[in-house]
């Protein structure tokens, strides 16, 4: 499974916390979420926590989900 890659955050002078991927915004974290996620960047694989928290990150099962008849074309 690769890598997640693509993200990036900027932290705010309200204490709010925009994580972007690939140029989108994908969430905006304010008050003690936003204190709990900056502990979390700052301890790990920043790329791999953004993903966590942003929801956007492979589960492992797209290989099998292709070729499921629902998806063929």
């Amino acid at each position: 499974m690769p890598k997640p890659h693509g993200f990036t955050y900027e932290r705010h002078r309200d204490d709010s916390v925009v994580i972007t991927h690939r140029g989108r915004t994908a969430i905006t974290l304010r008050g003690s979420r936003a204190e709990k996620f900056l502990a979390e960047v700052g301890s790990g694989d920043a790329q791999l926590v953004m993903a966590r928290w942003t929801g956007s990150y492979k589960f492992g099962n797209e290989r099998v989900a292709r070729g499921h008849p629902r998806n063929q074309r």
